[in-house]
């Protein structure tokens, strides 16, 4: 029977891990196996990842035993992919059965799984950090939450500690956020402090940057001071006084950039569904609402909503704030969220509201679909986007994506890396870059 973790290849001439990302014994792993260099592409080196794949007993018909790191690292995949799943606790290379009793490599029934001893769990959360890369590792760490029930663990300190910080576990402690005891929570903001400074540094130049572009362009100005000159565009629209003879264009008309710094020039709303299965969404939009709420020229709010909706807009100089102050889980009322940003909307032609949902609508449909038509009518730029995140094709409601869809606002998935050509796009009023997979086809 095999460990049921994702792929490890036996191809001799791919170096490949459980999760398919580095061997384990590569350069991306801890010391020890670094210190082991580079492994013979030889028959027995098959027949290992072979067995690394398949788990079991001693050989599982490979004829090919373990040792050493191999053996401990097979019997953290144990832990938490072997059939015996949630019997026990993996820790420190040993898996321990519910009666605490062990057994080395390949002696005996074997009995994964992570029970609740929270010592025995720190250990195997060392372990698999010693034995695979970060990005593995938080493949594991995401597996051991969804299989295992470890979630209750989170809300111990020394377990917090111990993980390695990603999207998916701010996303898993922000849905513990009520339950957290006050020892952890201190814990718990630094461990989300990390993940959201390093997701700062990531986008915030890059969105900065290209936001401030198409806030320029957006504003384009007849009679601009030199310094102001939209160069591209001006040579463009006077090529028809280029002299051959001189080999220059004569520029008639200039056009110009307006001065970006000068007020606000676009107001934005960020309205974000915080249903469970958009956790990977509400991080990365809390931490483009703090961006934009950084940039002088525009005026950006921020609403979260299930059946209920809460305006975060006070919360926006810290994200962390922000992330906890929101309550993952519990149904969605996408129209009472509309109703209540449609309020805040002063100036409709300099507007851009982004719909971030899965739009799994418990609310009024046909006022959902009205305060869209009613709001682009008046000259606000609607985007809808099914997730703001890294995971691939979400889960949505296709008929209101059609719908909405009909209305002029197509609704897609957007990844954090192309999200500011999307409000770019927007801010200038041109075709959004939907990605060639949309989510509304």
């Amino acid at each position: 029977m095999t460990h049921g973790a994702p792929h490890i290849d036996a191809d001799p001439h791919i170096d490949a891990d459980p999760h398919g990302g580095a061997d384990p014994h590569g350069d991306s792993a801890s010391n020890h196996e670094s210190s082991q260099g580079a492994r013979p592409q030889t028959d027995q080196e098959r027949l290992r990842r072979w067995r690394l794949a398949l788990g079991g007993q001693a050989a599982d018909g490979t004829g090919c035993s373990l040792s050493g790191a191999d053996a401990a690292m097979d019997r953290t995949l144990e832990a938490l992919y072997g059939s015996g799943g949630g019997d026990g606790a993996g820790g420190s290379g040993t898996a321990v059965g519910r009666s605490g009793g062990s057994q080395g490599a390949g002696g005996g029934a074997r009995s994964g799984g992570l029970g609740g001893s929270a010592p025995q769990v720190a250990r195997w959360l060392g372990d698999i950090r010693t034995y695979f890369p970060t990005s593995v590792v938080q493949v594991m760490q995401r597996d051991a939450i969804d299989r295992l029930g470890l979630s209750a663990l989170l809300l111990e300190p020394e377990m917090l500690e111990a993980v390695e910080a990603d999207v998916h576990l701010v996303g898993t402690l922000l849905s513990l956020n009520k339950a957290m005891p006050e020892t952890t929570k201190n814990t718990a903001r630094a461990v989300v402090r990390k993940v959201v400074e390093d997701l700062e540094k990531r986008l915030a130049t890059r969105t900065r940057a290209t936001l401030t572009g198409a806030l320029d362009r957006s504003a384009r100005i007849s009679r601009p001071r030199h310094r102001d000159i939209d160069w591209d565009r001006t040579i463009r629209a006077n090529l028809k006084n280029y002299l051959p003879d001189h080999r220059t264009v004569v520029p008639e008309r200039l056009i110009g950039y307006g001065r970006a710094a000068r007020g606000v020039k676009k107001d934005v709303v960020l309205c974000v569904d915080q249903s469970g299965s958009m956790a990977a969404s509400v991080v990365y939009a809390s931490v483009f609402g703090a961006v934009l709420a950084s940039m002088r020229s525009l005026a950006t709010r921020l609403v979260v909503f299930d059946t209920s909706v809460v305006d975060l807009t006070e919360e926006l100089d810290d994200p962390v704030d922000v992330l906890f102050g929101t309550q993952l889980g519990g149904g969605t009322d996408i129209n009472r969220a509309l109703a209540y940003c449609q309020s805040q909307i002063t100036r409709p032609a300099d507007t851009v509201v982004v719909l971030i949902s899965d739009l799994y609508e418990g609310g009024i449909r046909e006022e959902m679909l009205g305060r869209v038509a009613a709001m682009k009518a008046s000259g606000v730029q609607f985007v809808t986007l099914l997730a703001l995140s890294d995971e691939g094709a979400p889960s949505y409601d296709r008929e209101h994506a059609a719908a909405l869809a009909a209305l002029g606002a197509p609704a897609f998935a957007c990844t954090p890396d192309l999200f500011p050509d999307v409000m770019a796009a927007a801010i200038e009023r041109r075709q959004l870059p939907i990605p060639d997979m949309a989510m509304h086809q």
